[in-house]
């Protein structure tokens, strides 16, 4: 019998019987997980090179034994239809608090994130996009470390380069060159799947997870894409979709991930509906399942008046009601402008989903000139106080490409600037936006809600009579109406831009004063 620590994968190999044309298309296979209380996980197998397929496993508790019995759409291929095995659980041994926390699901309330252990996940998100089919895994590794101690714990990634007529060499950390996961993407299809380019990717995924950032994986982009040439998930064939989503799922899906199903678009491109269905069927795990909208809002934006493939008129709110849909992402542009209505009326809609501004100003877009330093703290703070009470996101120009070298060609000055991933990595802007995960890092967010009510229109969230929390701008007082006295409630007065804590004390009336006119956050817990 095998065995299998918590929260960790577990591998298991079929070998088939049977040669098949293309063993990507041609053959489903499967796996039920049974344990003594007769609770079943059921997992699909992926095609991994030659006659190899796995399945990947992670056992939701410690006592547990999983007796496993595959499935193949070819019964007949007694390699992969109908082995068995058991799989015994016990607790988790090692020190990732990722992982000892468990899988990712979305509180009981659909505002946020938490992990199975009950613990609050605040997403603070980085926008790597290219990494998957561009960097190295030592690249990654020192990604990872900056990422980890600055305070971000997700990673937003492109699975693949998604562009029809991108061209270059297949290659790695290569002026103009990317890895290929599929050979016939370029002929607007993904049947000829590279088992060895998701082989790389596993490195990738395992460096990220070791340092305790999870991968929030978007399968075939529907907007701009990496050079904007021609994006393959708007005219993609749905059921291709659905079998390359469904592939993910079997690959990452026994590891914490966020599965972002549209990206860029109206959330109506073809198979998004088809592949939230499959997630909410196939992932036993019910890790979270969302949107990520263009910068559209409710009107027709003048740069789509006349191309209708924009679809432009979504209202923040596509797909609302599917109860597949976890949460849904704005975008606000790369202007340089703070909006914050669109996660406020996203925040409004029923029934209720997580929100957040999934992509604000990249820092330096624009040559440079965007979204700079400070900017990107009181766009990540003040989405916060709007209503993404899912979490934060953040981008860099440069980096979100994985530049290789600051000149690098093939962006236009808008979306881009003169530096290279690793220059754009340590831009200032990161220390401010990754600040919000270390600040919060300890407080349960799980059901906090957007209460400026109680402190007479200024920023304020809460969860009343546990913890409130303040962002205000340019300092001054806040009256929180309501605030329970004699409970013990303790507040401090923390600086944004360092986490240094420089006023706290008891709770004793409803009014705090800043330290100074300069920005500051108020935590009452």
């Amino acid at each position: 019998m095998l065995s299998t620590e918590q929260w960790t994968t577990l591998e298991i190999t079929l070998t088939s019987k049977t040669d098949y044309e293309n063993p990507y298309k041609d053959v489903a296979v499967w796996a039920d997980f049974t344990n003594q209380k007769d609770d079943t996980i059921k997992r699909p197998a992926f095609w991994d090179g030659d006659n190899i397929w796995k399945i990947r496993f992670t056992s939701p508790d410690t006592i547990s034994t999983w007796k496993w019995l595959s499935y193949a759409s070819n019964e007949q291929d007694l390699g992969l239809h109908g082995a068995t095995g058991a799989v015994s659980a016990k607790p988790y041994s090692g020190d990732n608090q990722l992982l000892a926390n468990g899988l990712l699901k979305m509180a009981k309330g659909n505002r946020n994130v938490i992990q199975h252990s009950g613990k609050s996940f605040l997403v603070v998100g980085d926008t790597p996009w290219a990494i998957p089919f561009r960097a190295t895994v030592d690249q990654v590794a020192t990604y990872a470390r900056d990422r980890q101690k600055k305070g971000f714990n997700s990673a937003l990634l492109m699975s693949l380069q998604p562009d029809m007529n991108a061209v270059g060499p297949d290659e790695r950390n290569t002026s103009q060159g990317f890895k290929r996961a599929f050979e016939d993407l370029s002929d607007g299809h993904i049947n000829i799947l590279n088992p060895s380019y998701f082989q790389t990717l596993d490195q990738i995924i395992g460096v990220l997870i070791k340092h305790e950032i999870v991968p929030v994986y978007q399968p075939v982009f529907h907007g701009f894409g990496w050079k904007g040439l021609k994006v393959l998930g708007n005219t993609i064939n749905p059921e291709e979709y659905v079998r390359y989503c469904k592939y993910l799922l079997a690959r990452y899906g026994s590891k914490p991930a966020i599965w972002l199903i549209a990206g860029d678009h109206d959330g109506n491109d073809p198979g998004v509906k088809e592949s939230g269905e499959m997630f909410q069927e196939w992932d036993s795990y019910g890790q979270p399942t969302g949107l990520h909208y263009n910068p559209c809002d409710d009107y027709m934006a003048e740069w789509a008046v006349n191309d209708p493939s924009k679809h432009c008129m979504h209202f923040n709110k596509t797909h609302q009601d599917k109860e597949w849909l976890d949460f849904q992402w704005a975008q606000t542009g790369h202007d340089g402008a703070h909006q914050y209505h669109k996660v406020e009326k996203m925040y409004d809609n029923l029934p209720t989903k997580g929100v957040a501004n999934g992509e604000p100003t990249y820092e330096g877009m624009n040559d440079g000139k965007n979204g700079l330093g400070w900017w990107q703290g009181e766009e990540a703070w003040m989405q916060l106080m709007h209503g993404g009470t899912m979490g934060i996101v953040y981008g860099a120009a440069s980096l979100w490409q994985w530049k290789i070298t600051a000149d690098e060609e093939g962006w236009t000055a808008w979306s881009s600037q003169p530096k290279s991933w690793e220059e754009a990595l340590y831009m200032e802007g990161s220390v401010y936006a990754g600040m919000v995960g270390k600040i919060l890092a300890s407080l349960d967010m799980t059901n906090i809600e957007k209460r400026w009510d109680l402190a007479g229109g200024k920023p304020l969230l809460a969860k009343p009579g546990s913890l409130y929390i303040s962002f205000l701008k340019e300092g001054g007082e806040i009256e929180i109406k309501s605030l329970p006295k004699g409970k013990g409630l303790q507040f401090n007065w923390t600086n944004p831009k360092n986490g240094e804590v420089v006023d706290s004390g008891s709770v004793d009336s409803g009014k705090f004063n800043a330290p100074d006119n300069n920005p500051w956050v108020l935590i009452i817990n």
